[in-house]
């Protein structure tokens, strides 16, 4: 008989909005400190990223807060939960990849999470078949996984978390060793993941992939958290580059800069870059059109740029490493 994924049981909203939360979180190994008085808020049924570049403390806030390693301050939950006082409890409505899905090369995929079912509630096992089929595993689930590529044990990863059908999935660099297309697939699964009121914390150092699969995002660097919210709050604050194809970019350069107009200009073969501060107003730009066009420059394409979350982390980086 066939048997579909679930949506997370319905219960009363007595928890909280956050699926996660940590207030001063601190994890040291010797005198390196990886995860430095973290302030995390998740909200309940969105994809969130935890991004940073390689090192910066990532999947070591992952694994104190599935509590693989002890917190040496600070304070956390998991779907309201308390960790690690209520561990069990929260942990049987999470789902997590730490570092990448490991499983035994001589079974096939299917006998794996049979294995990782049998540990868990009599309905785990009837929820093999359809995590198989959403991660797109179904054809090869018979196959040994000792002949999986990386991306095929990724999704193998995430089916593994669904069999527990969980309210929330943490993912560490969920599209590490896949290809455009197997990224895609992943992107899509997650969204679609979220689209049933599931919550899905993702860490990487992709932000281009992150931008596209995430509503809400920290940015983590040597274990601090410099910044997080929604994207599209956060773009809201980044400088935009206006784009201007003319003719005699040098001489266009010059009326602007005679003319007052405040804003960062660098000139290119087929024009200029005008770089406008963060909340500068759009009537900026139209000043600048009439300014060319008056001084008898030609504007063949004049284009609003918003800043990307990659361009917007490197501004972000940029100007806390000048106040350092």
């Amino acid at each position: 008989m066939s048997t579909t994924l679930a949506e997370p049981t319905g219960r009363p909203d007595t928890e909280g909005t956050w699926a996660v939360e940590t207030h001063g979180l601190t994890k040291r190994f010797g005198n390196n400190v990886a995860v430095n008085g973290v302030e995390l808020l998740v909200p309940r049924g969105c994809a969130f990223g935890y991004l940073g570049p390689n090192g910066a403390g990532k999947t070591t806030l992952i694994r104190v807060l599935l509590g693989l390693t002890h917190a040496d301050a600070g304070t956390m939950s998991l779907l309201g939960q308390p960790v690690p006082k209520h561990r069990d409890v929260a942990l049987a409505r999470v789902g997590a990849i730490v570092d990448e899905p490991r499983f035994h090369g001589h079974l096939t995929g299917r006998q794996n999470l049979q294995i990782l079912a049998a540990a868990r509630e009599a309905a785990a096992k009837d929820r093999i078949g359809p995590s198989l089929e959403r991660v797109g595993m179904s054809h090869r689930a018979d196959d040994r996984v000792s002949k999986y590529s990386m991306g095929m044990r990724q999704r193998l990863g995430v089916a593994a978390c669904l069999i527990g059908d969980p309210e929330l999935l943490i993912l560490d660099e969920p599209m590490n060793g896949l290809d455009p297309a197997g990224m895609h697939e992943m992107r899509d699964m997650i969204l679609s993941l979220v689209a049933e009121g599931r919550t899905v914390v993702l860490s990487s150092h992709l932000l281009d992939e992150v931008e596209r699969t995430c509503d809400a995002v920290a940015i983590v660097d040597r274990g601090n958290v410099i910044r997080q919210g929604p994207i599209s709050e956060l773009l809201a604050g980044a400088s935009v580059v206006l784009q201007v194809e003319c003719s005699e970019p040098d001489r266009a350069r010059s009326l602007l800069g005679a003319s007052g107009v405040r804003a960062d200009i660098e000139v290119s073969e087929s024009g200029l870059g005008i770089t406008l501060p963060a909340g500068a107003s759009r009537d900026i730009i139209a000043e600048a059109n009439r300014v060319l066009v008056e001084g008898g420059i030609s504007v063949y394409r004049l284009q609003e740029i918003q800043a990307s979350l990659e361009s917007w982390f490197l501004q972000v980086t940029s100007r806390l490493g000048a106040t350092e």
